[in-house]
C-alpha cells in the first residue's frame, strides 16, 4: 500500500503499549493484533486492511497524543483503502477455501474461479486509477485459471448434484452469452466421452462375469435376449441423472458430494464411480502455506543454527498443528501474534517495575 497503513505494525514495545491505550479509549473491541502485509501471503493485504479500519479511531487517537506518528492515512487514503478492502475481499475467500490445509473436493473450483474473473471484468476500468492499473496486472497473473480452465474440472462442478450444467449455463452466460453455448456443447462432449470410457470399461467386466455364469435354460435364449435387448434401449446413467432436477442449494448448502454419490451407487453404478474419481482430483497438489508463504518455511536468525533434523520436525509439526486449527476454526497465525502482543506487555511493565 502506498500510504500509512504499510507501516502501522510497528513492532516497538513502546508503541505497542501506547496502541493499545488507545484502543482502549476510544472503546473500540479488541480484535487481535494489527496485521502487516506481506508479499508471500495472497491474501495479507485484505486482511491488514479489515482489521486496521477496525482500529481506525485507535489510530486517530494514537496521532493526537503522539507527535512522532507520522503515518496517519488521510480521509482520501482510508477511502481508497476501502476501496481496495473491498474488491479484494473475492480473493481472500477464495484463499481460504482453495489454498486452506483441508482440501476441498473439486466441484468447488468452477464456481470460485468465476467469481474472480467476474470481479476483475466488473472493476477492469473502474475510476480510481490505481485501482485500474491494479486490476489489469492482477488480471495478467490470473488469465490462465480461467481462459485455459480445467475441462475436468468444470466437468467436476457437473457432477454435483447441486449444480449440474446449471451453474455453467450461468457463468459463461454472465460473462459472455454469445460463447455461452458452444462452451456447454464442449464441456458436455467431455463428459459423454468420458463416460463413455467408464462404460467400456464396466460393461467389459460385467461380460467377463458372465461368461462365467451358467448359460440360459434350454428354450427361454429368445427371452432373455429380449429383454437384454430392452434393457440396453434404456436411458444411460448420465441421461437420468442430468436429467433428474438440481437440488435446493439453500438446502442442501452442506452436502457432502462424496458421500451423495456413494450413496447413490447402485442407481448411477459406473457413473458414481467417474463422479467419486474426478471429485477427488486435488484442487492443488500441496497447501498456501507451503506454495505461497514463507512465513513458516524461513528460518529466522535465531533458527538457522538448529540441527537440519530439528528444522525438519518443526516444519512437520508446525504443518500438523496447523491442520488441527484450521479444523477446530482457530487461526493459528493470530494467536501467535496475540501471544507476541501479551508478551511484549509484561516485558514492558517489567522493565517499568525495575525502574
Amino acid at each position: 500500500m502506498p500510504f500509512g497503513l504499510k507501516n502501522a505494525g510497528a513492532t516497538s514495545l513502546f508503541y505497542t503499549i501506547l496502541f493499545q491505550g488507545c484502543v482502549e479509549y476510544v472503546g473500540v473491541a479488541k480484535k487481535g493484533a494489527l496485521i502487516l502485509d506481506v508479499s508471500t501471503w495472497w491474501n495479507s493485504t485484505y486482511r491488514m486492511l479489515s482489521r486496521a479500519f477496525h482500529y481506525k479511531e485507535a489510530f486517530k487517537n494514537l496521532a493526537e497524543i503522539e507527535t512522532s506518528y507520522q503515518s496517519l492515512p488521510t480521509d482520501l487514503e482510508w477511502l481508497r483503502a476501502k476501496l481496495i478492502s473491498g474488491l479484494l475481499q473475492p480473493f481472500d475467500q477464495m484463499t481460504n477455501l482453495i489454498s486452506g490445509s483441508s482440501y476441498p473436493t473439486a466441484n468447488l473450483y468452477f464456481m470460485e474461479v468465476w467469481k474472480i474473473q467476474t470481479w476483475l471484468t466488473a472493476n477492469e476500468f473502474h475510476e480510481d486509477g490505481l485501482i485500474a492499473d491494479m486490476v489489469a496486472s492482477m488480471r495478467l497473473k490470473f488469465v490462465k485459471y480461467w481462459e485455459d480452465y480445467s475441462d475436468i474440472l468444470a466437468i467436476a462442478a457437473v457432477l454435483d448434484p447441486r449444480m449440474k450444467f446449471k451453474v455453467l449455463e450461468y457463468c459463461y452466460h454472465s460473462l459472455d452469452p454469445g460463447t455461452c453455448k458452444c462452451k456447454i456443447d464442449y464441456i458436455r462432449k467431455k463428459l459423454v466421452k468420458l463416460y463413455g470410457v467408464y462404460k467400456k470399461n464396466s460393461t467389459s467386466a460385467h461380460c467377463s462375469q458372465e461368461a462365467d455364469a451358467d448359460a440360459p435354460p434350454a428354450g427361454y435364449g429368445g427371452f432373455y435376449a429380449f429383454f437384454s435387448q430392452q434393457a440396453g434401449a434404456e436411458k444411460s446413467a448420465l441421461d437420468i441423472y442430468l436429467s433428474e432436477p438440481v437440488l435446493d442449494m439453500v438446502a442442501n448448502m452442506k452436502l457432502n458430494v462424496i458421500e451423495y454419490w456413494r450413496d447413490n451407487a447402485n442407481r448411477f453404478k459406473e457413473l458414481s464411480l467417474m463422479a467419486c474419481d474426478i471429485l477427488c482430483i486435488p484442487i492443488k497438489t500441496v497447501s498456501s502455506e507451503s506454495s505461497f508463504s514463507a512465513g513458516s518455511k524461513v528460518l529466522s536468525k535465531y533458527r538457522s543454527r538448529l540441527l537440519p533434523s530439528n528444522v525438519q520436525a518443526l516444519i512437520c509439526t508446525r504443518n500438523w498443528l496447523r491442520v488441527f486449527e484450521v479444523i477446530r476454526g482457530v487461526d493459528l497465525d493470530e494467536e501467535d501474534e496475540d501471544a507476541l502482543d501479551k508478551e511484549a506487555e509484561e516485558g514492558v511493565n517489567k522493565r517499568i517495575r525495575l525502574n
